[in-house]
């Protein structure tokens, strides 16, 4: 008498246990992530996203620009890529303008494929935020043709704006704030720290797949 095919025995096996039936469990009740007050989102966004290596200054109003310029001259960064017809990039030129220094600003105003080459030797690069979420330690970026996802993704050191006002206490919190359910974007960005990565002996690479350097001034 010749053996059963394995196809034969796997299905015997299921029609033998056709009657077990996983018991019964109930539906869980509707869970909302809670909701910290202004400060507390505000502390715990600042401690997660240090404790991922991120570099995170609160300052005033404008007051990060001066903040910027310090930094940039410290650490002896060449040239800062920024958006044009944005509202930091407004203030960023207006402040060059008027006190020269010596990073040399450098405006996104060409066709991506343009200004690759260039954008791959740039020191810097700075973008606004649409805010951040407390409980993940993350920034939500949202690439426009005035600042788009290479601008964050490419040089060395990513330097992000993010208000106090615009951060939220969880990602679902921030998807019903934003009203993403009537208008999402086609391609939003999660940022959490500098790039990292980790090999098979789970040591941790950083500025593998991106910037090694990431520093937040989250204006109050």
């Amino acid at each position: 008498m010749s053996r059963p095919s394995a196809r034969t025995q796997i299905l015997s096996r299921l029609y033998k246990n056709a009657g077990a039936i996983a018991p019964y469990t109930p539906e869980a009740a509707h869970w909302s992530p809670p909701a910290l007050s202004p400060a507390k989102r505000i502390n715990r966004f600042v401690e997660l996203m240090e404790a991922v290596r991120s570099e995170v200054y609160r300052v005033k109003g404008n007051a990060w620009v001066d903040a910027l310029r310090k930094l940039l001259q410290t650490r002896e960064l060449a040239t800062l890529a920024y958006g044009k017809k944005t509202w930091c990039g407004d203030l960023l030129e207006k402040s060059w303008a008027a006190k020269p220094h010596p990073t040399n600003l450098i405006p996104w105003t060409q066709d991506i494929e343009e200004f690759r080459d260039e954008l791959f030797g740039i020191s810097a690069g700075i973008t606004t935020t649409m805010g951040g979420i407390a409980e993940a330690a993350a920034m939500i970026l949202w690439p426009t043709p005035e600042e788009p996802r290479l601008l964050s993704l490419v040089p060395p050191v990513h330097i992000a704006l993010v208000k106090a006002s615009e951060i939220y206490t969880s990602f679902p919190e921030a998807l019903k704030k934003l009203d993403w359910a009537k208008k999402a974007p086609t391609n939003s960005l999660l940022i959490s720290g500098p790039s990292k990565t980790a090999d098979i002996e789970l040591i941790l690479q950083f500025g593998v797949h991106g910037p090694t350097d990431l520093i937040v001034f989250l204006i109050e």
